[in-house]
């Protein structure tokens, strides 16, 4: 009858993940005294217990139990204790300025401590006066790592400088992590970008992305081939293990069927890569656009004639190709109320500006004018196809004249109706703005935009489909909003303005986007 009633009881709640904490022997008894589970307590987010019983592992409501045994927790003075792993590029700075300014906002101080034996290990403590309220435990390492923590039950907040791979959400899944594909337990908390790098005396200047990729893959392996001396081109990356060489690797080679080049010089850290790349006179590294250095980055180039220079606003709108989104990943089970505070805020327009003065770029929508937009539409001149892609060229300059374009953009996953990554971040920061009131009186328009191939009329058709489809998304997420306050509206010029060159798959895919325009 015990068991019965325990199973009743189990039912009431939702069997969800929580923190790890040291396992420990605990009775929850209904308060009434009627129900009674019994079993080991995996963790307590100051509301939530879980517990590990002979019926799988619950979570249940603290508010209707008393808890019994050696393991209870105390209810008083509760410290939620939040684990998180992954990323050196987010650990090391992005997220504890973060922490710092989550502090501030909260009238708590904040305090670091780091262990002596382990540099890649510290904490973080938040206290209220004298009182401590959580802590922050980091493990800095790489994105490889951080799922690993995960997938062992060691994190609650992964730092990721690539999506999550297949294999992984699939581990996840059965380590009853829930869907990490899903877009509720991933959000984009900054971006940074892949730029190659050379020594500043290198008379190179530019470089195509396909001829990066025969770099990288070996195949060519002399600056002379692109104008600079006869020399070895050596080829400097972070290691195997970083979330960024995996981006290169995911983004670059594996959509050309290439393979890495055996001759390639690995490094621990982006300060370490930079270091090598200013030193080495035929070097060439890709690293990250927060960290330059004394290094010279080259021009992104193509056949087409397009030049793309990584800067603030052309990785914030995404027209640099090689734009990183910067990811948190967490499972689908709860935080402590702190853990989950702090996730809003980094949503939150004051946090935007701590991530601008960490040295990368924020996810705060941005108008930009038509003047400051110059080099798109030259492009768009140079690639315009016969008397009829000018026409359309003529109309979209008419149509945009007066509006200005919102720094959020939209792309879909390759031969996919699904929106990428960080789209679906862009979606939130959107529907946040509108939520906030932010658009009230004003007219936003989501413009469609396609690749060259194919048929004008046909690529046309399908800009409109990919405008509407980001639009009903907004729509959907911005359930607090009131949009009879704001007009949403649809356009399309299908592949009026390019982005890159339609040379490769790649091109063709960064140009099928969604933009917003606003007036």
């Amino acid at each position: 009858m015990a068991h019965l009633r325990a199973a009743i009881f189990a039912a009431l709640f939702i069997a969800v993940g929580a923190l790890g904490a040291a396992a420990q022997d605990v009775t929850l008894r209904s308060r009434d005294g009627a129900i009674e589970i019994v079993g080991t307590l995996l963790g307590f987010d100051g509301e939530f217990y879980r517990v590990e019983t002979e019926f799988g592992e619950l979570t249940v409501d603290g508010s209707g139990v008393n808890c019994t045994g050696f393991g209870c927790p105390s209810l008083i003075d509760f410290v939620a204790e939040i684990s998180v792993s992954g990323s050196a590029t987010i650990g090391r700075v992005l997220m504890p300025a973060l922490i710092e300014g989550f502090a501030l906002r909260n009238n708590l101080t904040s305090e670091r401590l780091t262990e002596e034996d382990d540099p890649a290990r510290f904490t973080y403590v938040l206290r209220d006066g004298d009182t401590p309220v959580g802590r922050f435990h980091f493990h800095v390492s790489n994105t490889d790592e951080g799922f690993a923590d995960l997938l062992a039950d060691e994190a609650d907040i992964v730092m990721a400088m690539r999506e999550i791979r297949p294999e992984e959400v699939r581990q996840a899944r059965e380590a009853g992590l829930g869907d990490m594909a899903d877009a509720r337990r991933s959000r984009v908390i900054a971006l940074d970008a892949m730029v190659p790098l050379v020594e500043a005396g290198n008379p190179v200047v530019a470089l195509s992305i396909t001829d990066m990729v025969r770099v990288l893959a070996g195949r060519v392996d002399n600056w002379s081939a692109f104008g600079g001396p006869d020399a070895p081109i050596t080829v400097h990356l972070r290691g195997a293990q970083s979330g960024l060489s995996q981006a290169m690797e995911d983004r670059l080679l594996r959509p050309a069927r290439a393979e890495l080049g055996a001759s390639v010089v690995r490094h621990d850290s982006n300060r370490a890569l930079v270091a090598a790349v200013a030193n080495d006179p035929f070097g060439l590294g890709l690293g990250s656009f927060s960290d330059t250095g004394l290094t010279k980055p080259l021009v992104l180039t193509g056949p087409c004639g397009f030049q793309l220079r990584a800067a603030r606003r052309t990785i914030k709108t995404e027209d640099y190709p090689l734009t990183a989104p910067m990811f948190l990943y967490v499972p689908a089970r709860r935080l402590p109320a702190l853990g989950r505070d702090f996730l809003t805020y980094t949503r939150s327009t004051p946090a935007q500006i701590v991530i601008r003065r960490a040295g990368f770029v924020d996810q705060e929508p941005e108008a930009v004018p038509m003047d400051l937009q110059g080099d798109r539409f030259a492009n768009a001149v140079l690639v315009a196809r016969d008397a009829g892609g000018l026409e359309n060229l003529q109309a979209m300059t008419r149509a945009l004249l007066r509006k200005q374009r919102l720094s959020l953009s939209f792309r879909f996953e390759a031969g996919s109706a699904r929106l990428d990554a960080q789209s679906r971040s862009n979606v939130m920061q959107l529907a946040s703005a509108l939520e906030a009131g932010r658009f009230d009186g004003r007219a936003l328009h989501f413009v469609g935009f396609s690749d060259g191939a194919g048929p004008a009329e046909g690529n046309l058709t399908i800009a409109t489909r990919r405008a509407t489809a980001v639009r009903e998304a907004v729509e959907l997420a911005a359930d607090t909003a009131d949009l009879s306050r704001v007009t949403l509206s649809v356009m399309a010029f299908g592949e009026a303005m390019p982005m890159a060159c339609d040379d490769s798959a790649w091109g063709r895919q960064v140009n099928r986007r969604v933009e917003i325009w606003v007036d």
